[in-house]
């Protein structure tokens, strides 16, 4: 199974869309409607309130559409992965890795803010990879700020990822303080954007502002903790396997693969920030944690222990699908 992930045969694709319908399949049997515990921002509350009007609350048209961009993220991933080397050859094992750790708990298979906020990730990662060879980032870092702001406007705390925009800018240039300064006037501008519109309608102001707590939650679901334990434990097999090879990189995959722990490490805490916190909305954690656990994958040259380690995970993620309760 994980030599046909291997190949960054474009043909691949279609193996990872039979693989993604065996893996989902519970979900489309039992599905489920959109995610709207309150923590949502604005943008989200619209785009779903339209959706309604045309479908209704759905479960099914709602579960095959988080179904069918949890698939579409996965290519992406790959997609940036392979673009910037940061495996020696291209794979798709990082897409595999994202729709097998995404099924290990029901509630990432959700359509949520989180789910969107990572489809804008995607895009702000590849972004801040590309700010190491450039002479002039002004232009970027205000793009990106501008994205971040609009994932703010869909699940608040997301703007908590300007962390993630300055670390960025600290590890992959040199410092220059009118990029940090036109990076946040790039997360502050959908806000007033919108915020003149609602004003310019006579409707209220305050829906643009963040809608956000700080809540330590006691978690007592098992399958969360089990998703939890599994994610944690490829991370850091990832990570540490990582170092065999990290200093024969190019510094710009260093850097790289720095500023996706660092990702990984803000995206964790995030729900914590939540009005109301959901282990839903730690489908954020999965991007670039996928990565690590697809470097597990990759590193390991005996085929029999990486398909051994694949169909554990898998052997969990049915049980827990369709013998637990």
């Amino acid at each position: 199974m994980i030599k046909l992930f291997r190949s960054g045969n474009p043909l691949t694709v279609v193996t990872l869309l039979v693989y993604t319908i065996v893996i989902k399949f519970y979900y489309i049997l039992h599905p489920q409607t959109y995610m709207a515990d309150g923590s949502e921002g604005l943008l989200y509350r619209l785009f779903v309130g339209w959706l309604d009007g045309l479908v209704g609350k759905s479960p099914g048209f709602f579960t095959m559409v988080a179904i069918v961009l949890l698939f579409l993220q996965a290519l992406l991933l790959s997609r940036i992965i392979n673009y910037h080397r940061l495996f020696a050859k291209p794979n798709y094992l990082p897409a595999m890795c994202y729709l097998l750790f995404t099924s290990l708990y029901a509630g990432w298979n959700i359509f949520s803010p989180a789910l969107l906020v990572n489809t804008i990730m995607l895009w702000i990662i590849s972004s801040i990879t590309e700010l190491y060879n450039r002479s002039s980032a002004r232009d970027v870092s205000f793009n990106i700020g501008f994205a971040l702001g609009v994932a703010g406007l869909i699940y608040p705390p997301a703007v908590l990822f300007c962390t993630l925009l300055y670390a960025g800018l600290l590890n992959m240039r040199a410092f220059r303080l009118a990029e940090w300064i036109i990076a946040l006037l790039g997360v502050i501008c959908p806000a007033y954007l919108l915020g003149t519109y609602l004003f310019l309608t006579d409707r209220s102001v305050l829906d643009v502002l963040p809608r956000m707590g700080l809540e330590m939650p006691i978690i007592n679901d098992y399958k969360v903790w089990g998703a939890i334990i599994a994610c944690l434990v490829f991370f850091a097999l990832g990570w540490l396997l990582l170092q065999r090879t990290f200093k024969k990189m190019l510094i710009q995959g260093r850097k790289i693969w720095a500023v996706l722990a660092i990702y990984v490490i803000i995206a964790m805490l995030i729900p914590f920030f939540s009005y109301h916190f959901s282990p839903a909305n730690w489908v954020l954690v999965l991007l670039p944690l996928c990565m690590f656990a697809g470097n597990v994958f990759w590193s390991i040259n005996h085929n029999g222990l990486a398909n051994a380690g694949h169909f554990i995970v898998l052997a969990y993620v049915i049980v827990m699908q369709y013998f637990s309760h």
